[in-house]
């Protein structure tokens, strides 16, 4: 499918209100991309793909009216052919093995950065821009090596993916101030001790902010912040 001239045009399919003006402005500040419009239900999506020209899906797979798969697997039927990145919490390898025969070229897992989703869709901007005959194996290799997002760096040890992931989400639902060691244990479900290796880390990637909170007396407390922005 070509784009317009306002670049790789892009359908959010959300049912959380909230998350989906996130993923629309993640997309908007994403250069080459625009977001065309937003959908918090399979039957809206369909609607808007009726009378809106998109190229790419950003598609949540759990909507309050169906599976983001089954409303894949219509729209091919249909003769819609815009790609899909899938977002999902899921983990289940039967599921990515589905999605791909129905045209999702990528997975991001919730929860996930803007970085994240800017690496996604810059791997599928130059996936889409190799065009021509491909003069041998390496280059079909190279094209579709485009699609495949980077190894990601191992986490110090003692530290695992899943209680990150726990320890980010808990972070960015925290409120501007941010949350000290012991509130992120508490609402994450760990020690204080565990927990704050997991913020520590989260600083030293740069991916969370660390700042002093006085109180009236004694030393002040450390609250670690959520950035949105990295």
């Amino acid at each position: 499918m070509t784009s317009t001239p306002e670049g790789i045009r892009v359908l959010v399919v959300e049912d959380d209100p909230v998350a989906a003006d996130a993923h629309v402005m993640y997309v908007n500040r994403v250069p080459g991309f625009t977001a065309v419009g937003k959908a918090h239900s399979g039957a809206e999506a369909r609607r808007i793909l009726d009378r809106t020209k998109v190229d790419l899906l950003l598609l949540d797979l759990y909507l309050p009216d169906g599976h983001g798969l089954r409303l894949a697997r219509t729209l091919r039927a249909a003769g819609h052919h815009a790609d899909v990145i899938a977002v999902t919490s899921a983990r289940d390898l039967t599921v990515v093995r589905e999605g791909v025969s129905l045209g999702v070229v990528q997975y991001v897992l919730k929860p996930f950065t803007f970085g994240t989703l800017r690496d996604r869709l810059v791997r599928y901007a130059d996936f889409r821009t190799a065009v021509g005959e491909a003069s041998g194996q390496d280059e079909v290799d190279r094209a579709l090596a485009a699609l495949r997002a980077p190894e990601p760096a191992a986490l110090p040890k003692g530290l695992t993916a899943a209680t990150l992931d726990r320890v980010i989400a808990t972070l960015r639902a925290a409120d501007e101030g941010g949350l000290s060691a012991g509130a992120a244990a508490e609402a994450a479900g760990l020690s204080r001790i565990t927990a704050r290796r997991y913020l520590e880390h989260l600083v030293t990637t740069g991916r969370a902010a660390r700042t002093p909170q006085y109180g009236q007396v004694g030393r002040p407390e450390l609250h670690y912040r959520w950035l949105t922005t990295d």
